[in-house]
């Protein structure tokens, strides 16, 4: 098996972040090591913390947002990671339009490689209110679940069809 994946969202402050502590958690305590890691397409939050909002709904879901600080996707990641899992479908094109050919049979989106969707676009909460955030980490961990029930059944971290 594989044994990296990239969780990746716009700004790296709400959805990809939250991703990662929920696979890096249930990740391991299911047994596997995998590598995990999140960016964002954009740079624009390079250096930040994850919002607040976000670090508030994930711990009080017992997820520790606190060490992360956001990052933008680099040319490195194609090759780093076996695995990068957009969020949503504008992540997923940019993506696309930045990996180098060989790389776009790693890519996909995370709610349909996981089998968690419907939705396949992860919503971002950004501009929503409060209760976005909560519904964001519900909808994390059903596709968490959904990735490790996959990689169970002898899926890899790389994109099946």
């Amino acid at each position: 098996m594989n044994k990296s994946l990239l969780f990746v969202c716009l700004g790296n402050i709400c959805r990809s972040p939250l991703v990662e502590a929920v696979a890096r958690k249930h990740l391991a305590a299911a047994g596997f090591d995998i590598d995990v890691a999140s960016c964002g397409t954009g740079g624009w939050h390079a250096g930040e913390q994850a919002d607040p909002r976000m670090r508030a709904a994930a711990a009080k879901a017992g997820y520790d947002l606190e060490p992360h600080r956001a990052r933008q996707l680099s040319a490195g990641d194609f090759k780093r990671y076996d695995l990068l899992l957009a969020m949503d479908s504008n992540n997923l094109r940019d993506m696309q339009s930045t990996a180098a050919g060989e790389a776009h049979d790693r890519l996909a989106l995370f709610l349909d490689w996981s089998g968690a969707a419907p939705p396949r676009d992860f919503p971002d909460p950004y501009y929503e209110p409060l209760a976005a955030f909560t519904q964001s980490v519900a909808l994390a961990e059903r596709g968490v679940l959904g990735l490790i029930q996959r990689l169970r059944e002898g899926g890899t971290t790389t994109r099946m069809a």
